[in-house]
């Protein structure tokens, strides 16, 4: 299947009823024919669901649908984007560990992160993800490398070939949050990443109508190595599939970040128009980003896409279909920022991203206002900094809306 049926058909779960769309299994424990069918079942050698804790067959159709697009062996959906994350690096570290990290994190992202240090896990944020800066960062208890393909709101582009070189060099683990860009854009694990992760209630969801997240496995043999003794036993057990068998019989089970079956259901119906929502996105943003970088009123604005930006080399090589619908730019003051904001008509200010409708934030006093100075400055976070979602109105009204803003300032 090519990439738009397999947002519609990809792993498709046939059911009995014959129904087009995927049931809404609102049942939180299932029966079974006998006690050995169960005991199979928690003992991992046999398939089945027994409490939607663990696992729900709607949310089994989403998390084959988002394998099949992302060319993974498995997925583990959770609910939200920051449980996923949570997640996926619990799933991986002890006390004692280190990760290592891009600067360039979404706020809440990093103030995960940087919590770890409770748990005795140390991470290096770097100010970018490079050869040079992960070899030098590199110890015997480095667990995984962490970055986003597109910094939000730092709009920083991730060379995923050139990182997951020096990872697989280093025998390292390399995740990466693909939220931004969608496997519309990008699909991660193709250029040697290991775990791919998404906020599913961004674009992927695509209406703000539920919250979720999944975690993509690409079947790393890394995990057989000594430096991941925690994945011994794993390893045997599940070969290539070892980073999902231990996190559904591990953090995933005791944490219990179980996505509703509604949430997945309404994600599944979401997912089967990314390609359209996508396209509309990525072209209404770098017109629109066209549009402010000729404004005397707007300082610097940042879209990787933009000839301007220092990334627009390695966005042109990543993403040829456009670089998702995320645009930042900086208005000279906070003051001016919350103008903008307070005079605009229908743009929303809301926290989020990848919805259809155009988002507006101001990152510095909402999403990254638990983070230091300091901490704003490594992520592109500036007082005077708005960020914007470019949803898929007509561009023309969306342009229209700006400068409403713009002219109140």
């Amino acid at each position: 299947m090519k990439f738009n049926t397999k947002l519609i058909h990809g792993n498709y779960m046939e059911n009995e009823t014959g129904a087009t769309n995927t049931p809404i299994y609102f049942s939180n424990a299932y029966k079974h024919e006998s006690a050995e069918k169960l005991e199979n079942i928690f003992k991992g050698t046999s398939m089945g669901y027994a409490y939607s804790r663990l696992t729900n067959p709607t949310i089994t159709a989403f998390e084959r649908r988002i394998a099949s697009i992302e060319g993974g062996l498995a997925a583990t959906a959770a609910s939200s984007g920051m449980s996923a994350i949570y997640l996926a690096i619990m799933n991986v570290v002890e006390s004692g560990d280190e990760i290592i990290a891009s600067a360039g994190l979404f706020g809440g992202t990093y103030t995960l992160l940087r919590n770890l240090n409770s748990y005795g896990i140390t991470v290096k944020f770097l100010e970018a993800l490079d050869r040079e800066s992960i070899t030098n960062a590199i110890t015997d208890k480095t667990k995984l490398v962490f970055g986003e393909t597109i910094g939000n709101p730092k709009m920083d582009v991730l060379d995923l070939e050139e990182v997951s070189k020096v990872c697989k060099e280093n025998n390292i683990l390399f995740i990466v949050d693909s939220t931004v860009t969608t496997p519309y854009l990008i699909k991660p694990l193709e250029y040697g990443v290991d775990v791919v992760i998404h906020s599913t209630s961004k674009y992927i969801n695509g209406t703000s109508n539920s919250i979720g997240g999944i975690i993509v496995d690409g079947g790393t043999e890394k995990l057989k190595s000594d430096r991941y003794l925690n994945f011994k036993q794993y390893a045997k057990m599940y070969g290539k599939m070892s980073f999902t068998g231990k996190l559904k019989a591990t953090v995933g089970r005791d944490i219990g970040a179980a996505v509703s079956p509604l949430n997945s259901f309404f994600n599944l119906t979401g997912i089967e128009t990314l390609a359209l929502r996508m396209k509309e996105h990525c072209k209404n943003t770098l017109d629109v980003a066209e549009y402010l970088i000729e404004s005397s009123k707007v300082s610097a604005v940042n879209y990787p896409l933009l000839k301007t930006s220092k990334y627009y080399e390695l966005a042109k090589k990543y993403y040829i279909k456009g670089a998702s619908g995320v645009i930042t730019f900086r208005l000279g003051s906070k003051e001016n920022c919350f103008k903008f904001i307070n005079n605009l008509k229908f743009i929303a200010n809301v926290t989020n991203i990848g919805d259809t409708k155009t988002l507006v934030i101001h990152p510095a006093s909402t999403i990254c206002a638990g983070n230091t100075i300091e901490e704003k400055e490594q992520m592109g976070v500036y007082e005077d900094l708005i960020r914007l979602s470019v949803g898929i109105e007509d561009v023309e009204d969306i342009i229209a809306d700006i400068e409403n803003g713009l002219n109140a300032i």
